[in-house]
């Protein structure tokens, strides 16, 4: 089956929940109206439906491969990068100074979140160059934003994050590479780095690696990381490509995953130490870094939500293909498509209502990165920094869980052909479980959750987006639908639960921090499930007008069920997440680790 991207329903999300409209009245962003978005997600859509989506199941039976030191991509990818980087498409958000369109992370999330449902492997490599450019845009020179962000914008070149190494993972205390100072003020860089994606390929002329590592005699532990830019290829003063810098390539990982995206192992160095130039100041390497990571953690959200939406276009297709059985309520004499059966519209409405609420809570997420960065007015800036850093851990850690469900579920509906590889259900299944791993594992995004966005400022951030939810709640009650009414009934409980765990996490983080994280992740899925199911509300409450109002009554009915369903079928899940962490914990921490 062929990708088609979900325009109608990004359009809603944009214009009717982020509020496009204010968004397109910020400083720079005035072209960004409905009218824009919408032209240019239907040229992303046509690149992607014709161009990158159908290397997605070659990348996976034809996974790029090392040869001599050089990766060789999956046959297609190269040419397709071409068509993407001619596009535009890298330099989308990124501003017009370095020859990028400028448009705000609302419309680019949705651009986003095509290339993705596309294609998986390949969209891995704008993913990474999006970070490196931000970490320059923010802590580069001028001379370095000059050499280096225009090159990454047009996609001549790409660009890379090299955190981890053999013993160092998520704990980049451990980070051991080390950097040499020289008499013309660069370094040489020593080191092993691991997990890079895109480290090595044959898509572009150059790849700009951003390294973690440390200076001679800086201090122990995160406070002595360094950051870097070691270019592949050695940049002249004049812009030209010049010898080949002293890193390699030594390997690329096999994954059960993501096949066409080679992950490499690089060493840095061998060959008399690779020449790197400091990124800002010494010793803030990780916080340069953690600009890149951010960015990534968001992104890697909205794959998330790309992946759940090709494995829910692929199963309603098989649905509806797929005879078996006559209908339990007797409607049809024959064997009828599957769809008519309710445990496989049960299962299709629930990747839909899942996929759709993530897809809403990470497009308003978006709006608010947007505001944060171009509105007028300091408090409304904080304001907005405050609610999107709230929902950063969300849309990674929810969204990306999610889309385990939903490609699990995907895999459900096709039955045993799921398993069979041909079928290419299988493949969605296997590429969404990195995301739950990649810039920070769930119990990562729970554990900043719980710690930087609950625990620290007593809660109040929490309390106050409680209140919005509340707002809601009375326009619910106000409406008096059936559906509304319902969802009135499973937002407010699932409220009600949210701010439970918030003071349970509040009341015991310092006196018994065990017992908070070990419901840290269940708290996460609480809070996402809640946030999605905050929008899933606001949706169903436009629907209602919209189909009042005559507009779009397809769409907007089709609308309503899906948020009848995300409340019934996924806001109510959250009373139970709630027992599990603020009654659960002494279980887990009683248990004495000989058990094991």
């Amino acid at each position: 089956m062929s990708y088609r991207a979900p325009i109608k329903d990004m359009l809603f999300a944009m214009t009717e929940l982020a509020h496009l409209d204010a968004v397109a009245q910020l400083p720079g962003f005035e072209d960004a109206g409905p009218e824009t978005a919408a032209a240019v997600l239907e040229e992303c859509a046509k690149l992607n439906e014709g161009v990158i989506a159908p290397l997605n199941w070659e990348g996976d039976k034809a996974p790029s491969f090392l040869k001599d030191g050089q990766v060789c991509t999956t046959p297609g990818f190269k040419d397709a990068f071409r068509q993407f980087a001619e596009g535009g498409w890298q330099g989308l958000q990124h501003p017009s100074a370095y020859g990028g369109q400028g448009l705000p992370k609302t419309i680019g999330a949705a651009c986003g979140e095509i290339l993705n449902s596309a294609n998986l492997s390949f969209a891995l490599c704008p993913l990474l160059t999006d970070g490196a450019i931000e970490a320059l845009l923010t802590a580069g020179s001028a001379q370095q934003q000059a050499t280096y962000i225009p090159k990454m914008v047009d996609g001549t070149w790409t660009g890379t994050m090299n955190l981890t190494e053999p013993q160092a993972g998520s704990d980049l205390s451990l980070v051991r590479t080390r950097a040499e100072p020289q008499a013309d003020g660069s370094y040489r860089i020593f080191g092993t780095k691991i997990y890079i994606t895109y480290g090595e390929h044959d898509m572009a002329e150059n790849i700009v690696h951003l390294v973690l590592a440390r200076v001679q005699g800086a201090p122990e532990g995160v406070k002595g990381i360094s950051l870097f830019i070691v270019p592949k290829f050695l940049v002249q003063a004049d812009g030209s490509l010049g010898e080949r810098n002293d890193v390699h390539c030594v390997s690329i990982e096999h994954k059960m995953g993501i096949k066409a995206s080679p992950t490499a192992v690089l060493q840095y160095g061998d060959h008399g130490g690779a020449i790197g130039y400091l990124v800002g100041q010494e010793n803030r390497g990780l916080e340069y870094m953690f600009i890149m990571m951010n960015a990534a953690r968001f992104a890697v959200g909205v794959q998330g939500i790309a992946i759940a939406e090709r494995a829910y276009q692929k199963a309603v297709q098989y649905a509806r293909d797929r005879v078996q059985s006559r209908p339990v309520d007797g409607s049809m004499s024959t064997a009828a498509p599957i769809i008519h059966h309710p445990d496989v519209k049960r299962m299709l409405l629930t990747m839909r209502a899942v996929t759709e609420g993530c897809r809403a809570m990470a497009t308003v997420a978006a709006a608010a990165f947007d505001a944060a960065h171009a509105h007028p007015d300091a408090a409304v800036r904080a304001q907005n920094q405050a609610f999107y850093e709230f929902m950063v851990p969300l849309v990674k850690g929810y969204s990306t869980e999610m889309s385990l469900e939903v490609t699990s579920l995907g895999v459900q509906v096709h039955g045993g052909m799921g398993f069979i590889e041909e079928t290419g259900a299988a493949q969605y299944y296997r590429d969404a479980k990195i995301l739950t791993i990649y810039e920070g594992t769930t119990a990562i995004q729970a554990n900043d959750l719980v710690g930087r966005k609950t625990a620290r400022d007593g809660g109040s951030g929490a309390r106050g987006l409680a209140a919005q939810i509340e707002s809601t709640e009375r326009e619910l009650a106000a409406s008096g639908s059936a559906h509304a009414q319902a969802m009135l009934k499973r937002l407010t409980a699932a409220r009600r639960a949210f701010l439970d765990v918030v003071d349970f996490v509040v009341a015991q983080s310092k006196s018994h921090p065990n017992a908070v994280f070990a419901g840290s992740v269940p708290y996460l899925m609480l809070t996402g499930n809640l946030m999605a199911g905050w929008q899933m509300a606001r949706a169903l409450l436009v629907a209602e007008r919209q189909l009042g109002a005559g507009v779009d009554e397809d769409f907007m009915k089709a609308k309503l069920a899906t948020c009848r369903v995300y409340a019934d079928h996924i806001l109510s899940r959250a009373p139970g997440l709630r027992d599990a962490i603020v009654e659960g914990s002494e279980g887990v921490t009683s248990m004495a680790l000989e058990a094991f």
